[in-house]
């Protein structure tokens, strides 16, 4: 597969990225559970993604309810460590400034959330590795 998008899923938001495995981070996106369905729908006709994958986490279960309803091979990734990896891609791109540099990163918390890259790690992952990965639907 080339192109794929990732949900991280939450218990109120999810976050949301397509990915290529040449062309990198196409789009991400932070959206809340009830503009999921809408979301995947605008970004499954524009991007055109061979697949959804899903992390295994809080709220996969209503997240994997809403795709059912999608004509799209969904599949599902174990999601750990990806919060921890996911902050430091965000202090990557947005290092601390002011007092808060002073601060070891493996303290700080991302002033906005950070889910979307949490969504990256996942859809980069599968790619990297679609053994792990269980078949929902398609």
């Amino acid at each position: 597969m080339d192109c794929v998008l990732a949900i991280d899923p939450g218990s109120s938001k999810c976050g949301i990225a397509v990915v290529s495995k040449i062309k990198g981070v196409l789009a991400r996106t932070i959206v809340p559970l009830d503009a999921l369905s809408d979301t995947v729908t605008l970004f499954k006709a524009r991007f055109s993604p061979e697949a959804v994958i899903v992390g295994k986490g809080t709220g996969a279960f209503g997240v994997l309810q809403t795709l059912k309803s999608l004509d799209i091979s969904v599949y599902t990734v174990d999601e750990k460590q990806t919060t921890e990896k996911a902050r430091a891609r965000y202090f990557a791109d947005y290092p601390p400034t002011g007092w808060r540099r002073l601060i070891p990163k493996g303290l700080l918390v991302p002033p906005e959330p950070y889910d979307d890259y949490a969504a990256v790690l996942i859809a980069e992952s599968f790619l990297n590795d679609t053994e792990k990965s269980q078949q929902i639907s398609g």
